[in-house]
């Protein structure tokens, strides 16, 4: 945690410093694989639908899944039927594996979950992206099109489009290579793709800004709709990216918070780690929620987000789906 709030500062940290030659050799190793990809030396496999792979270059917070969520749903008003393929992290095996509406988040990993229930899409969750696509094929054939969560650096799935999130507040924070800094490729990936889009603002590598909404919200323990008195005082905790962007959500909200509790991305929740916030009532995001549904109390929240798509994205994505589905 300590990292990654240095790696989004204005001025580096020395201890950064000591990490440069370990961002050098990650530079090499990563450039040498990406070169061995496209020179064919190792293998890309192409299914026989469209894909686009929903990624970023930088680690985590950047607003994949509700992308993926947006994306799938528009999809589906457009006639399409999309299918989703996700590595499911954290998730336990065999895989791949189908997500169902009764499995729980230890089963199938926090973000599948979420983005099987938003959408009612087909979720195949494997580590292996060209397994999980594959599979997608054989089990559901009416699926037209194949969205991959996160995957940009996995080049052994074939992509006819990558859409790279960037989280505008944030930017590619000091631009250093892991773990120097927070990324996975240089930001010269970013001026090398048309499709760049950024959240929470305008930023000068993206072609396309997308709005967040903030959703109604709902108990964590049933999943019922609820309404919730701002003049209650109230704890907060998150496990996601930036987990800061959801307490300063909450206070733009209006909601008065007696302890903000951070926790690493993909934090795998047990009661005891929120048995000492039950003195007020406990907001968290959508993506947590579903890890403690099972111990949850009454007075637990959840809100989900949406985001909206532009309609120059729309319009721009539609002409060369087209063009693809043409080609395939």
């Amino acid at each position: 945690m300590w990292l990654q709030q240095q790696w989004y500062k204005a001025r580096i940290h020395p201890l950064l410093l000591l990490l440069a030659p370990l961002s050098l050799l990650f530079w090499l190793l990563t450039n040498l694989r990406r070169s061995f990809y496209f020179l064919g030396l190792f293998k890309r496999h192409k299914v026989d639908l469209p894909v686009i792979v929903v990624g970023n270059i930088s680690v985590g917070g950047t607003g994949k899944t509700p992308m993926v969520i947006a994306l799938c749903q528009w999809l589906k008003e457009e006639g399409w039927t999309p299918g989703i393929v996700s590595r499911g992290y954290g998730a336990k095996g065999p895989f791949p594996h189908s997500v169902a509406k009764n499995d729980n988040a230890e089963r199938t990993g926090d973000e599948p979950l979420v983005m099987h229930k938003r959408t009612g899409c087909p979720v195949i969750i494997a580590p292996k992206r060209v397994e999980a696509a594959e599979y997608m094929v054989e089990k559901h054939p009416d699926v037209d099109i194949i969205i991959s969560d996160d995957g940009l650096q996995h080049y052994a799935l074939k992509r006819d489009i990558e859409l790279i999130m960037l989280d505008a507040e944030r930017g590619v924070g000091n631009g250093w290579l892991l773990p120097a800094g927070p990324l996975r490729e240089g930001p010269w990936r970013l001026k090398g793709s048309q499709w760049v889009v950024s959240n929470y603002g305008r930023h000068p590598f993206a072609r396309y800004v997308t709005e967040v909404e903030n959703g109604q919200w709902y108990r964590v323990d049933n999943n019922e709709q609820s309404e919730l008195d701002k003049e209650q005082t109230y704890n907060a905790v998150a496990a996601i990216g930036y987990p800061q962007r959801f307490f300063n959500s909450l206070k733009d909200q209006g909601f008065k918070l007696e302890q903000t509790v951070p926790f690493n991305d993909h934090h795998e929740f047990v009661e005891s780690d929120l048995s000492d916030l039950k003195e007020f009532p406990l907001l968290m995001t959508e993506k947590d929620a579903g890890k403690c549904q099972s111990f949850a109390l009454d007075n637990w929240y959840y809100q989900p987000i949406a985001t909206k798509l532009p309609d120059s994205l729309k319009e721009q994505l539609l002409k060369e789906l087209e063009r693809k589905r043409n080609a395939h």
